[in-house]
Parts: structure tokens; C-alpha cells; sequence
């Protein structure tokens, strides 16, 4: 796409444009999907990175949308409490019930942290958490790996909105539905984009990149 604009621009521009605005369209993009679902589903996968192996905490509601995900070293009660601490400080409510798997850690943390909710530990039900971690281990694939529990965690938060936001049950649709669906996907993601415009602009004009304005405006 940028090629046959006849920009061209190296992998570390892409990347700093990455880090410089891609959590800020993330944070727009939270704002108006608005509360999501009462049931939420937790899981838990083992990354590597550096040789080393990392939690990967991640929480979806009944539909499927991300709510958050953390990246820690450690597998244990206190890192679930920091993950479901940080799950309710992101999300501004309390959910009606969790699924997650059969640890014993997730029971003593949600005790500590969300004593009133109701807690369904069954491996089974959890699928909904499992097929969201697909799309992560693509991601991993095809980037060789992450590089940092920081690069880990900044993609990941960044690519969970936004795949909420394009994310459509094609098979559940029919064909007008969904080009209708998309647009007005395409359609959220230029407002947001388009809030930052002043900012990306001075950006770019530090980068030298003044032929991309092309792509902004």
C-alpha cells in the first residue's frame, strides 16, 4: 500500500510510528464500544521470550471482544490478583461471573478481589479465551517472537482493541450485513485517527517524511 503511493519507509519508521501513536488510537478506540459483556473468561498461555517463559493473561467477554491482557513472569496468586486488579481498573465495573480453568490460583485471587462474583471452573467452557490466544500466536509467528515483555505487552494491548473493532462473525452474516458492518468499522477508526492529526503531522515532519501526508489527510 505504501509502495504504490510511492512512499517508501524503512521497518524502523513503521516501528516507531508503532510505539509513538499506537497506543493512543487503542485508548481512542476503548471509548465508544462502551461497556462490554457480563461474562467474562479468562486464560492463561506460556510465551517465550529470550528463552524464557512468560505468563500471558488474557480476558474476554461472551462475544469474543478483548477486554485486557497482561504479560507477567510469573504464574502465580499474586499475579492473577495483579491481572484481575488491573482487568476491573480498566474495564470500571464489577461482572456478573468468570470462567477460567481449573487452577487453584485464580479461586484464591478472585476471594481477595471479586469476593461476590461467580466463579465457573471448567476447562470446557473456557473455549472462548482459548480461540481468542489464535490470533496471538499468529502474531508471534510471524514476528519471530517477541523481543521484550515491554514490546509484548504494548502490541498486545494495541492489537486487542482494534481487533475488536474488525472482528465480524462473517459466517453468522450475510454479505450486506457485513460490508456494512466493516464501513462503519473503517468509518470509527478514521475519527480516531483523524483526532491526532496535529500530532502525527510534527511526527512526521521530525522523521522527514513529509510525502506521507498523503496517507493522514
Amino acid at each position: 500500500m505504501l509502495a504504490a503511493r510511492g512512499i517508501v519507509l524503512s521497518y524502523e519508521t513503521v516501528r516507531q510510528w508503532c510505539l509513538k501513536f499506537g497506543q493512543h488510537y487503542a485508548k481512542n478506540l476503548r471509548r465508544p464500544q462502551g461497556r462490554l459483556g457480563d461474562t467474562w473468561y479468562l486464560d492463561k498461555v506460556v510465551i517465550t521470550i529470550h528463552g524464557e517463559r512468560h505468563s500471558l493473561w488474557r480476558a474476554v467477554d461472551q462475544d469474543g471482544d478483548v477486554l485486557d491482557i497482561l504479560v507477567q513472569i510469573r504464574r502465580s496468586r499474586k499475579a492473577a490478583k495483579r491481572f484481575f486488579r488491573k482487568l476491573l481498573k480498566g474495564q470500571c465495573y464489577v461482572t456478573r461471573e468468570i470462567v477460567t480453568e481449573r487452577l487453584n490460583i485464580y479461586g484464591a485471587a478472585k476471594r481477595e478481589v471479586m469476593l461476590s462474583v461467580v466463579h465457573h471452573r471448567d476447562k470446557g467452557m473456557n473455549y472462548r479465551a482459548e480461540v481468542s490466544n489464535q490470533a496471538t500466536r499468529k502474531r508471534e509467528r510471524q514476528m519471530r517472537r517477541f523481543r521484550s515483555v515491554g514490546h509484548a505487552q504494548r502490541f498486545l494491548s494495541t492489537h486487542g482493541p482494534i481487533n475488536n473493532l474488525f472482528r465480524v462473525s462473517q459466517h453468522l452474516l450475510k454479505a450486506t450485513h457485513c460490508r456494512l458492518f466493516r464501513d462503519r468499522a473503517f468509518s470509527t477508526r478514521r475519527k480516531v485517527t483523524c483526532a491526532s492529526d496535529s500530532v502525527c503531522r510534527n511526527h512526521i515532519y521530525r522523521l522527514g517524511l513529509c510525502s506521507a501526508l498523503c496517507m493522514i489527510s
